[in-house]
């Protein structure tokens, strides 16, 4: 079995039309994943209440709810990463499916050896953004929590809690890059230097998108995300990160 399905990774498939389901479902089964399929909105919420998932792949043509909604939903419920499927290929569609945290999108008809592969490359970086397994020496607890203008970021749970309290879910690409952030603050980091500490050199043309990510990030952090305090840009050069961080 391939590295990739070593723990199985458990897929949930949500689709209107049955044979995308089944599709889908068998092929990702032959492949050694756990695979669930729902038809809709609210048999992915009772499926997700009752079970752990890593990926989910998201119509966003569900006939009663709207796609990018739900998608809102399931960010609210879940961390797993996210893969939009449409029959729509208005790049507008996909702009707005990565600005509200999908982690990539397929347009149909597709094909399924791609669709694996994109798979894969979501899971692991919904797997690397993870929180190490505990070993024999733990990690260093001074590595695990840090804060910064009333934020906490807590890397072993990978929760973000605002200054008043809340919990601000973050995409396995925006958590991965808060955490470059907060590792090198006051540090002046190019596109490139941010796609490797974020592992994202597998990223796609148009999510590529360090620039997207951070303007989403910047939305969920900064008081003005127009006029960022926290997420400077460097004119021809890249980011910066300035917040004063403390190891907590």
């Amino acid at each position: 079995m391939a590295a990739e399905q070593e723990f199985q990774n458990h897929i949930l498939v949500v689709d209107d039309d049955p044979r995308i389901r089944q599709m889908l479902s068998r092929y990702f089964a032959d492949e050694g994943f756990r695979v669930g399929t729902a038809q809709g909105g609210a048999a992915m919420r009772a499926y997700l209440d009752e079970n752990a998932v890593d990926l989910v792949f998201l119509d966003l043509g569900l006939p009663d709810e709207d796609g990018f909604a739900l998608a809102r939903d399931l960010r609210t419920r879940s961390r797993a990463g996210v893969i939009m499927i449409t029959g729509r290929g208005d790049v507008v569609d996909r702009i707005v499916g990565l600005e509200i945290g999908a982690d990539d999108y397929i347009t149909k008809p597709f094909h399924l050896r791609e669709v694996l592969a994109r798979a894969k490359s979501v899971l692991r970086r919904v797997r690397e953004a993870a929180p190490a397994p505990q070993a024999a020496e733990p990690a260093d607890p001074e590595d695990e929590r840090f804060g910064f203008e009333g934020w906490t970021l807590d890397l072993m749970r990978r929760e973000l809690v605002s200054p008043g309290g809340e919990d601000v879910p973050l995409t396995t690409g925006e958590f991965a890059l808060l955490c470059a952030f907060v590792r090198n603050a006051g540090r002046v980091l190019d596109r490139d230097r941010l796609m490797d500490l974020t592992r994202g050199r597998e990223w796609h043309a148009y999510d590529r998108a360090i620039d997207t990510q951070i303007a989403r990030l910047r939305k969920k952090i900064e008081s003005d995300p127009q006029s960022p305090a926290l997420i400077k840009s460097v004119r021809g050069v890249g980011y910066v990160f300035a917040a004063k961080v403390q190891r907590l």
